[in-house]
C-alpha cells in the first residue's frame, strides 16, 4: 500500500493536497484523486484560516490544528507562522493544558515516542524506529508537572509537541527533525489511573533509584544516536528538574526551558520595568510568590543584574524576599529547606510571616513576581498595599495557564489606579481604564526558547552556558525603544518572533563563540549562517 504513488497524500511532510500542479499530478499518479482545481499554498490557508474561525471551542481548534498537521505539514506551518499570535493561546497555553488533561479522551494519532520504564534496557533499539533520519532537538518531559496542572503522566504529551510547533513557527527548526518525547515513569494522579482511557503506565510513579537510570539511559541513547541534538527540559516536577540540570548541563548540550527560559524571558521584562520605573536595579526589593524552578531561576537571572552594577551575591540576595506555602522562607522558619531555597533564604528574621499580605506590609516592595500555579493569590489587599508605598509598582503575574495567574491585567491596572507595569505569563486582552488603553506585557518564553535553541544547534553548541541565556534575554529587551518603555511596553510584539529568534540566535552564537562554547568553525558572517538554517513553510522545497 506504502508503494503506491498515491500515499503521498498520506505523507504530512510530503503532501501539497491540491496544491500540487498539473505536471505534479500527472507524474505521481494523482489525477482524479484531488478536485481539479489546483490551489496555492496562500488559498489553501485562507480556507484553513475559515474553518479554524468556525469552530465555537478553543478545544476544538487545538484539535484541527493538529489534525491539519498530520495531513499538510507545509500548510499547517504557513497558517500557523502568518497566524501566530491568534494561534498561539490554542497550540500552547492556556489551550494545550486542557488538551493535555482530555489526551486519552480526544486521542486521534500518535505523535513523538513514549519511553516507559518497562522499556528499561531497550531505550537506544527502539530510537531505531524513529522515522526521520536525523533530529536538531527533542523537548522531553514526564508529565509530572504540566503548566499549573500538576501531574498528568503520558497525558503531558501536548506539551513537547506544542513547544516543538513553536520552535519551528517561531525560529525555523526543520519540522521533520524535530522529536516530542514522553518518560512515563508512572503518574500518583489517582483520577488518570482508575481512567479507562489512559494510555499511559498504570502505576504510580517510581522511586528515584530506578526514575534516574531511566531518565540517564534514555541521554545517553538520544546522543548516541544524534550526536549533535540538543535536549530541552519541559514541566519536570520540582524534586527532580534542578537535579537534572545539575547533573546534565556540562555533559550534554541541554537546558530546562522552566528554569532557565523563563528567568531568561522575566529578566528581558524586569530590565525594561527597570528602565520604565527609573530606579537603579540596587534600589529594588522583590517579593517572589513561589520558589519552585521558574521562581528560581528567575532569582538567578535577575542577580546577574546585581554583578553588572559591581554588587556581590551576598548584598545581592538581599534585595530578594520569597514567600512560599508556609509563609517566607527564612533560615530560622524550622523546616527542611532545599538547596536551591536555602540560597534565597532570609538569615535577618526573628520573626515569621505566614501570608503574602504580611510580606508585603513589612517589605514595601517594588515588584512582585508570582509564579506559584495559585490563580487570584495577588489579591486587591495585597496590590494596594504594595501601591501605597511605590510609585509605578512591577507586577509579574506569571502562573500558566490563565486560570491560574495571581491576578488579571484588568485587576492589576484598576488596583494601582493605572500605574503598574503589568506582566503575565498568560494572554490577556488590552484594558480600557479611565480613558487609557493598556496593552499587558506577556513574559512568554517563546520569545526566548526558540532563538536559544537554534543558536545552540547552529554552532554546535557544547553546552548552553548562563552567559547565553543573559545574552537572549538582553537582545530581547533591545527590542523595546525607550519611549515605548516609558509608556510601560516591556516586551516587543510576537508578530516579530522570527526576527526576535533570529537577532536572538546570532548573538547567543557570537557569546559561545567568545566563550570558546561553538565547536563549528566560526563563519564570515552568523547572520547569513541562521537564516541558511531557518525552514520557510512554502511548497518550493528548493528553499528549504
Amino acid at each position: 500500500m506504502q508503494n503506491k504513488p498515491s500515499f503521498i497524500l498520506r505523507n504530512p511532510s510530503a503532501n501539497k493536497g491540491t496544491g500540487f500542479n498539473n505536471e505534479e499530478r500527472e507524474k505521481l499518479g494523482l489525477k482524479g484523486l484531488l478536485p481539479p482545481k489546483v490551489e496555492s499554498l496562500q488559498e489553501q490557508s485562507d480556507r484553513a484560516l475559515s474553518q479554524f474561525t468556525s469552530f465555537n471551542t478553543n478545544l476544538e481548534r487545538y484539535i484541527f490544528l493538529n489534525c491539519l498537521r498530520d495531513r499538510n505539514e507545509t500548510l499547517f506551518y504557513y497558517l500557523l507562522s502568518n497566524n501566530l499570535e491568534l494561534m498561539m493561546p490554542i497550540i500552547y497555553t492556556p489551550t494545550v493544558g486542557e488538551a493535555c488533561q482530555k489526551f486519552g479522551n480526544e486521542f486521534r494519532f500518535a505523535q513523538g515516542m513514549y519511553f516507559a520504564s518497562q522499556d528499561k534496557g531497550n531505550i537506544r533499539a527502539m530510537m531505531d524506529n524513529w522515522p526521520a533520519e536525523g533530529v536538531d532537538i527533542i523537548v522531553v518531559s514526564d508529565g509530572s508537572r504540566i503548566l499549573g496542572l500538576g501531574d498528568l503522566g503520558t497525558n503531558g504529551m501536548g506539551i513537547p509537541v506544542g513547544k516543538l510547533q513553536l520552535y519551528v513557527a517561531g525560529a525555523g527548526f526543520c519540522p521533520t527533525r524535530t522529536l516530542p518525547v514522553i518518560i512515563d515513569s508512572g503518574t500518583n494522579t489517582k483520577k488518570y489511573l482508575e481512567d479507562k482511557y489512559y494510555l499511559g503506565e498504570r502505576h504510580p510513579r517510581i522511586p528515584d533509584s530506578e526514575y534516574y537510570p531511566l531518565v540517564d539511559e534514555f541521554l545517553a541513547a538520544a546522543y548516541n544516536k544524534w550526536p549533535k541534538v540538543i535536549v530541552q527540559f519541559e514541566d519536570i516536577s520540582n524534586d527532580h528538574c534542578f537535579n537534572l540540570l545539575d547533573e546534565y548541563r556540562n555533559k550534554y548540550l541541554c537546558f530546562n526551558d522552566d528554569i532557565q527560559g523563563t528567568g531568561s524571558v522575566i529578566l528581558s521584562g524586569f530590565i525594561n520595568a527597570v528602565r520604565s520605573v527609573q530606579k537603579p536595579i540596587n534600589e529594588h526589593r522583590m517579593v517572589f510568590l513561589g520558589a519552585g524552578s521558574a521562581g528560581i531561576g528567575v532569582a538567578d537571572c535577575i542577580m546577574s543584574l546585581f554583578d553588572e552594577a559591581g554588587v556581590s551575591k551576598e548584598q545581592a540576595r538581599k534585595s530578594f524576599w520569597f514567600v512560599d506555602s508556609k509563609g517566607l522562607i527564612t533560615t530560622t522558619r524550622g523546616d527542611e529547606l532545599t538547596s536551591q531555597k536555602k540560597q534565597y533564604a532570609r538569615e535577618d528574621y526573628t520573626y515569621q510571616l505566614k501570608s503574602l499580605l504580611e510580606v508585603v506590609r513589612d517589605v514595601k516592595p517594588t515588584a512582585i513576581i508570582g509564579l506559584s500555579g495559585i490563580g487570584g493569590s495577588f489579591s486587591q489587599e495585597v496590590i494596594e498595599e504594595m501601591a501605597k508605598h511605590v510609585e509605578k509598582p512591577i507586577i509579574f503575574a506569571l502562573s500558566n495557564p490563565t486560570t491560574n495567574a495571581e491576578c488579571t491585567a484588568e485587576q492589576a491596572y484598576q488596583w494601582t489606579d493605572g500605574r503598574c507595569i503589568f506582566a503575565s505569563g498568560s494572554p490577556f486582552k488590552p484594558v480600557e481604564y479611565k480613558g487609557k488603553t493598556f496593552v499587558p506585557g506577556q513574559g512568554n518564553n517563546m520569545y526566548i526558547f526558540p532563538g536559544l535553541g537554534l543558536a545552540a544547534s547552529v554552532c554546535e553548541a557544547k553546552h548552553v552556558t548562563d552567559a547565553m541565556i543573559i545574552t537572549a534575554a538582553k537582545t530581547l529587551a533591545s527590542f523595546v525603544e525607550d519611549s515605548e518603555v516609558l509608556t510601560g511596553k516591556i516586551y516587543p510584539g510576537l508578530q516579530h518572533i522570527r526576527e526576535i529568534s533570529t537577532r536572538i540566535a546570532v548573538k547567543v552564537i557570537e557569546k559561545a563563540y567568545e566563550e570558546g562554547m561553538a565547536q563549528l568553525p566560526r563563519p564570515d558572517n552568523i547572520e547569513a549562517l541562521v537564516k541558511s538554517r531557518q525552514y520557510v513553510p512554502t511548497y518550493d522545497k528548493s528553499r528549504n
